[in-house]
């Protein structure tokens, strides 16, 4: 059995999975996206390949040339694709009929200063592209908007261009991370924070969160929507159901372990092995 591990930087988690590797006693094949040349023919021999890169460009790219010359990934190329663009992610939430809060899109000032207004104060203005909670705005009111909307498209990227306008929802100071590896949802934790971005990439405290049938229900259905795999699932509670607010295709989970009490590195070993036996 041949296992890829296409990686960046080796941090906590990937640490993690080369130690539940070991215990596997499964020597994977280490693929650094700073030093591989894809030559879109040249076959690899790899059973299977675990995508662990830091770099969103860097993983679509490699994981799609890697398909290309036959190696299964996990993630698929088009998982990365869809999780990788909120808008995609939106869009496959939609066509599967998974709840998740209103968004508008737009690519004007104009018409983004229209679509939020339409949605009703407050609003989240997000970059397509991106995650850890970077770039996130609340906006309270129209002076706020007006003055994001115009930072954006003056001094803002390509991605910046388009304008990403989610429903701003009252979390109550904590939201819910989930984790699905292949068709379990093995483990979640609330996400808590005086601040409204609960991301622990941000300072947010992790706590257990058992894994109700409504969770699991709705994690899996997310997962699915976006082509399955391995994903952590980000959700928002209300008063009558579970919001999805975003997919993520390279999960981290350092924080998530002992707060569990689940051995998640072990999971996605187990479950990467037997895929490469398949």
């Amino acid at each position: 059995m041949k296992i890829g591990l296409l990686h960046s930087l080796i941090r906590k988690e990937e640490k993690l999975l080369l130690e539940a590797f070991a215990k596997a006693r499964i020597e994977p094949v280490m693929l650094d996206d700073r030093k591989i040349i894809l030559d879109f023919r040249t076959p690899q021999d790899l059973d299977v390949l675990l995508e662990r890169s830091i770099n969103h460009s860097r993983a679509l790219h490699a994981l799609r040339l890697l398909e290309g010359v036959g190696v299964r990934c996990i993630n698929t190329s088009e998982v990365a694709r869809i999780c990788g663009d909120k808008l995609l992610t939106t869009a496959a939430l939609q066509e599967r009929g998974v709840a998740q809060p209103q968004v508008r899109v737009a690519f004007t000032e104009e018409s983004a200063l229209a679509a939020i207004e339409e949605l009703g104060y407050p609003v989240v203005l997000k970059p397509a592209v991106g995650s850890w909670g970077r770039l996130l705005s609340k906006i309270n009111d129209r002076d706020a908007a007006e003055t994001v909307l115009e930072h954006k498209t003056v001094l803002g990227s390509y991605h910046h261009s388009v304008f990403y306008i989610q429903q701003y929802v009252e979390k109550r100071g904590r939201d819910i991370r989930s984790f699905v590896v292949g068709d379990e949802c093995i483990a979640a934790i609330f996400r808590e924070s005086e601040h409204w971005i609960t991301n622990t990439a941000r300072g947010a405290r992790a706590s257990n969160c058992p894994v109700s049938n409504a969770i699991a229900e709705v994690s899996l259905a997310a997962a699915s929507a976006v082509g399955g795999g391995i994903v952590a699932v980000d959700l928002f509670e209300t008063a009558d159901e579970l919001l999805v607010n975003e997919v993520n295709y390279t999960m981290e989970f350092r924080n998530s372990i002992d707060t569990t009490g689940v051995d998640i590195p072990a999971k996605v070993v187990a479950y990467v092995a037997h895929e490469a036996r398949a």
